[in-house]
């Protein structure tokens, strides 16, 4: 039999760490003896006192009285007394070798698992410490370690098994044992699942955040009431209020293991309204349903439904926006395929990353469902430099959308769906898709049209002129980036984290609908590339990531607002 009854193994299982960069997995082993004789010490204690002898008779003298019979009891005493303390040099003997029997056994065992595949089969899987969690929901994670044929593959599932029960969000701890399975069976054990439930179900988070090129500022806040009948459900609502920009309400449901089903079932209801007057001349609100359907590793499937309302209060509107006012329904799936082998999402030394998004929109047989296709992916690669923490990030991702339907080759793309360049974000922490140009504004490159033009007289016969120029985003969307990071020289900016970087960055973006295709070219979109450089410091804490950059403008084209200059921006700190 693997182990010997009376043991049991215990998983402490950790997820993989900086403190053991070499080790693929990392567990701690420590080992229970039921049926091993007792220390020493605990020998001594349990060993009878010995009869105290009574007071020996001297005389005035100084000399014991004696007879034949007090000697011969003398020599009796001595020998029992001999005899007890050879059982004693015995019994300690006996425990020691058992000790060292089992420590070798022990070592054996790690030895033979090191070596070769040590046949385990799993005998019962107990769950423990959990009250108001249901066991189908634990088993249901747990259930690879059943189907294992080796303690190697037991110790790999174990761990599996540990990084999907705390991704629930339930648990403050988990803690796996293998114990020895029944004597009639040998060569199997028993597994020990072992929870310690969340004490505070109901968690919140609030911040504030800045987006100095739109000049605006949001106020973010959300709650989270976990596990509240006992399938791992997390009920979550999240406000986000913006100074003339973005507003939401939106609230959600997640179920990890629903009716059996292997992926998570998402559901969300949102309530959003974005306000682009400044750069495009229209506001946006919009009432939506989303439905997760498929949530694995590296695939993610999602259905979006909506109702959505362009306005135009200011009425100045260019005359390609007015065309896309009024109503609109949002019928749509999406589609990601992601891989992040990055060391950290936020300042990535080593790894790479690759994200696809495909949308399909028109699902609903109305004539007010908005009908494209979209896709768009981002590439990311990092490798270190050898000092410093120094690091090398490359970045390039694209886009294309296109309508669908009778005469789409006419028909303008829907604008909320169109790439937009520019604004100040970290374009090595934001993955998905062509967004950031650091040193341009936001919405503040690419195609673009002349406002309404308002004259308004006056008594004096003057008038007055009312201009501006609506950026009506691209059909077709290319950026690229390069970014070196390193640690500053002095220590207490290493130990917080705060690091610089240099960066430069280039990106364009053209019409593709209404028959513009036509007039592109290789040469014409390569030669209007918008590109800039600079480096800045990045300051991380646990409630936002500062970013302060100097920005040099490159080359922008006649209408793009690029601006040289120190930038700051404010993000969560993820």
């Amino acid at each position: 039999m693997l182990l010997p009854a009376s043991h049991h193994l215990h998983l402490a299982v950790f997820p993989r760490s900086s403190l053991l960069p070499t080790a693929a997995l990392a567990f701690s082993l420590s080992f229970s003896y039921s049926s091993m004789a007792v220390s020493v010490e605990e020998q001594q204690k349990e060993q009878p006192s010995k009869p105290m002898s009574e007071p020996s008779i001297v005389d005035e003298e100084g000399v014991k009285p004696s007879n034949g019979e007090d000697d011969e009891d003398d020599g009796d005493d001595f020998e029992e007394e001999e005899e007890e303390e050879e059982e004693e040099e015995d019994e300690i003997l006996n425990g020691e070798s058992k000790m060292h029997s089992y420590k070798a056994k022990m070592e054996n065992l790690f030895n033979r698992i090191s070596r070769e595949r040590v046949p385990l089969r799993v005998h019962d899987v107990v769950i423990k410490g959990n009250t108001k969690t249901k066991d189908s929901l634990i088993e249901a994670e747990v259930e690879a370690l059943k189907n294992v044929n080796t303690i190697q593959e037991l110790l790999q599932a174990a761990t599996i098994a540990n990084a999907r029960l705390h991704l629930l969000e339930i648990f403050d701890s988990v803690n796996i044992t293998l114990d020895s399975g029944p004597p009639e069976l040998p060569g199997t054990a028993n597994v020990i699942v072992e929870v310690v439930e969340t004490k505070n179900p109901l968690t919140g988070t609030i911040g504030m955040f800045s987006k100095p090129e739109a000049r605006s500022w949001s106020l973010e806040g959300s709650l989270k009431l976990k596990n509240l009948f006992g399938y791992g459900d997390l009920w979550d609502g999240t406000l986000v209020y913006g100074w003339d920009q973005t507003s939401e309400v939106s609230a959600g449901l997640s179920l990890p293991r629903f009716k059996g089903l292997v992926t998570p079932v998402i559901a969300r209801v949102s309530l959003l309204s974005q306000d682009w007057l400044k750069c495009s001349s229209y506001k946006e609100r919009s009432l939506g349903l989303s439905l997760g359907l498929i949530s694995l590793k590296n695939h993610d499937l999602a259905y979006n439904l909506s109702w959505r309302t362009l306005t135009d209060p200011s009425q100045m509107s260019s005359r390609s926006i007015r065309r896309q006012l009024g109503h609109g329904l949002l019928s749509s799936l999406k589609y990601t395929f992601k891989i992040d082998k990055r060391n950290s999402p936020l300042r990535p030394t080593r790894g790479y990353a690759f994200v696809s998004t495909s949308y399909i929109g028109g699902l609903v047989p109305d004539y007010r469902s908005l009908r494209f296709f979209r896709q768009e992916f981002d590439l990311r690669y990092a490798f270190p430099l050898g000092f410093y923490r120094t690091a090398l990030n490359f970045g390039i991702s694209g886009g294309v959308i296109f309508p669908w339907g009778r005469g789409f080759l006419n028909m303008p793309s829907s604008l909320p769906e169109r790439f937009f360049l520019g604004g100040n974000s970290s374009p090595v922490c934001s993955l998905g898709g062509p967004t950031t140009l650091l040193g341009f504004k936001s919405r503040g490159l690419g195609p673009s049209e002349p406002r309404r033009q308002i004259k308004e007289n006056s008594n004096s016969e003057s008038s007055e002129t009312y201009s501006g120029r609506d950026f009506l985003g691209g059909d077709l969307a290319l950026t690229a980036f390069a970014d070196l990071s390193f640690d500053l020289p002095l220590r207490v900016f290493r130990e917080a984290g705060i690091h610089g970087h240099v960066f430069a960055c280039a990106g364009n973006l053209t019409k593709l609908t209404e028959n513009a295709f036509r007039d592109l070219s290789f040469r014409k979109f390569r030669d209007s590339f918008r590109s800039s450089a600079g480096f800045g410091i990045i300051v991380p804490t646990k409630l936002f990531r500062m970013e302060v950059n100097y920005c040099y403008i490159l080359k922008q084209l006649e209408h793009d607002r690029g601006k040289t200059g120190v930038q700051f921006s404010f993000s969560s700190p993820l």
